[in-house]
């Protein structure tokens, strides 16, 4: 293949490379389900007319030049070629339930079919029967804030035709105004931001190196992505959750979600391993955190700007989030409580940076297989991985088509277990996709993440029936 000119062709960023690498190849499902029977003609012509097929991303192929560094080369859309129609076995339809049948969808797509790269990375899938589409979307693309940004800038407020959604913020602890002030706060909270940070870097760099997690029911391995996937789905009230978080000082609700998985870990566990492992053994989970200036979802003009401190693509860390098998205990809350003490520690450090920054210099130094080999090895080296994108407030359409649910998740890793949160119109959906060989019950899984919050959120009333 010849070379490219250069002002006709961008080239891919560290992180886009990373995720086109054969360890880490990583295509990120986002799930919309709709009250009203999907109408393929308008659908299309809504895309169309969209954004989406605007953005450089999204309207270029992926190619490599004749020293194989890749590059993204402007092509016109086809988008026959980007939709795909999926018409499932009609008898015995209405003994189905259509959660089932996406998720199984969906778990069939986790392992077994990649993106074409003689087209723009991203399909749309759509199940009729099921008023349910799949926006396929390559990593390489963009992030999930990103790619949420992006769908969410094409969607109106189902109330206001003419209205774009209102995105919840994501929640940051502060401390009081009198402890920032303070001088001693100040160089108490600076000194800590160094410990922390130190311990946490060499962790970082001794997980990615040898350090592993104690193998147990739920860990997977090298090899484990190209095993066959099961999906099931957790759901929860947002309201559920805020009363958990206001029985425990100063938590948020990604405090109140670890506390929860921390929890249905420790359950499912008990269930499959009986006395059989020790109190407080650590389970590793990987969490990707979002590192642009303002956190949570983003106007999708800035993120479409260079020179923004939002930025369109892949703009995140990665930090490890131990929790604790634990068998019972009076306290159901001490999980949320334990689960804030870990992540207050963590945002403290500077990890999430590190983690970002030495990715980037890997990629230059030493090239795409190692940084992908480095990246594999750490989530073979732990046992979960789990993530929390903060979705619209009230209820929107698309395509003038009322959302019923918005859900996510990617293809496969080397986790047994997977986890994606998205909130949505007062609900936050848990999708849980695991190694059916290694989590033969993901259904009995999801319910012991709902059994959890709901006996969280009976210790917080409680609690708050004591004061």
């Amino acid at each position: 293949m010849g070379s490219f000119s250069k002002e006709a062709d961008e080239p891919l960023t560290p992180a886009g490379r990373l995720f086109l690498q054969p360890l880490m190849n990583t295509i990120i499902h986002c799930v919309v389900g709709f009250k009203n029977p999907i109408d393929i003609t308008k659908s299309k012509a809504a895309i169309m007319d969209s954004i989406m097929v605007q953005h450089p991303r999204f309207c270029s192929l992926m190619v490599r030049d004749r020293y194989g560094f890749e590059h993204w080369k402007k092509t016109q859309i086809d988008i026959d070629r980007h939709f795909v129609v999926v018409h499932g076995d009609e008898t015995d339809c209405h003994d189905v339930d259509d959660s089932k049948v996406v998720n199984d969808y969906l778990a069939e797509l986790a392992v077994s079919t990649p993106l074409s790269e003689d087209k723009p990375l991203w399909e749309i899938h759509v199940l009729p029967a099921q008023k349910c589409a799949v926006f396929r979307i390559h990593h390489a693309l963009g992030d999930g804030i990103s790619l949420m940004s992006m769908l969410l800038a094409g969607c109106r407020k189902a109330d206001d035709a003419e209205a774009l959604p209102t995105v919840g913020v994501a929640e940051n602890r502060r401390e009081s105004d009198g402890t920032r002030r303070n001088w001693r706060g100040v160089l108490g909270r600076f000194l800590k931001m160094i410990l922390f940070s130190l311990v946490y870097v060499v962790e970082f760099v001794l997980r990615a190196l040898w350090v592993c997690d104690r193998k147990t029911a739920i860990r997977g391995g090298a090899g484990v992505e190209l095993w066959p996937r099961k999906l099931a789905t957790a759901r929860f009230w947002l309201e559920d959750m805020k009363t958990v978080k206001k029985a425990v000082a100063g938590a948020t609700i990604n405090d109140v979600l670890f506390g929860v998985v921390s929890s249905g870990l420790s359950r499912y566990l008990d269930h499959r391993s009986p006395n059989a492992l020790q109190e407080g053994l650590r389970l590793t989970g990987v969490a990707m955190v979002n590192l642009r200036k303002q956190p949570g979802l983003q106007d999708l003009s800035k993120l479409m700007k260079s020179n923004s401190g939002a930025r369109w693509g892949n703009k995140f860390g990665m930090l490890l989030l131990p929790v604790y098998y634990h068998i019972g205990g009076a306290d159901p809350l001490a999980y949320v409580k334990r689960a804030k003490a870990m992540i207050d520690t963590k945002k403290l450090s500077l990890e999430a940076h590190f983690s970002y920054k030495i990715g980037d210099l890997v990629m230059s130094w030493l090239g795409a297989k190692v940084a992908s080999m480095l990246n594999y090895r750490i989530v073979c080296n732990s046992t979960f991985t789990i993530s929390n994108v903060v979705g619209p407030i009230e209820e929107i359409t698309l395509a003038g088509n009322p959302v019923t649910y918005l859900r996510a998740n990617t293809t496969s890793l080397p986790h047994a277990i997977t986890m994606h949160m998205v909130s949505y119109a007062g609900r936050a959906d848990l999708q849980i996709l695991v190694a059916k060989d290694i989590v033969p019950d993901a259904e009995f899984l999801a319910k012991c993440f709902e059994d959890a919050l709901l006996e969280m959120k009976e210790a917080a009333a409680l609690t708050s029936n004591k004061t």
